[in-house]
């Protein structure tokens, strides 16, 4: 018989080890030398209908309403001097509506020339929604169709 070199204790030295380590331990070793969590550190993660993954137990709740309320501002000017505090609420992204019955013809014409120039500048728009009312829209309000489409032609005549 041979003597036992270094190569053959060393594997006796194994094998004795591993008898003595119960498997468990050792793959937990392993698998914590790798960085890989223990079964018990996993979440469980359950497939949706969508077939995205979702995590049971750390389950956080998110609100859906991302957009903020817009408010819209009615004006009834007197004179072109309040034209400003209309323009004012243009740069604070709020659309309004002016009815200018109230105001004698020029006011009207050099309100709605100054109010043209404001939404203009903030790259909104304005729309005229009758023979004296307006609306005008900064750029993150989008305005679609137009009242003479839904209006019936008994109702296009009162408004001239």
């Amino acid at each position: 018989m041979a003597s036992p070199g270094i190569g053959s204790g060393w594997r006796i030295a194994v094998r004795a080890r591993r008898e003595a380590v119960p498997i468990g331990n050792f793959m937990d070793r392993i698998m914590g030398f790798f960085g890989i969590p223990e079964e018990e550190d996993l979440e469980e993660v359950e497939e949706t209908e969508s077939g995205q993954p979702r995590g049971r137990g750390r389950n956080k709740v998110v609100s859906l309403h991302t957009q903020k309320q817009i408010r819209v501002v009615l004006s009834e000017p007197r004179s072109y001097e309040e034209a400003q505090e209309i323009a004012d609420n243009l740069k604070s992204h709020r659309p309004v509506v002016i009815n200018l019955q109230r105001v004698r013809r020029e006011q009207a014409i050099r309100i709605i020339d100054f109010l043209s120039g404001t939404v203009y500048a903030l790259g909104g728009s304005i729309h005229k929604l009758g023979s004296h009312i307006f609306m005008c829209t900064p750029a993150n309000v989008d305005i679609q169709g137009t009242i003479s489409d839904m209006l019936s032609e008994d109702t296009k005549d009162l408004l001239r």
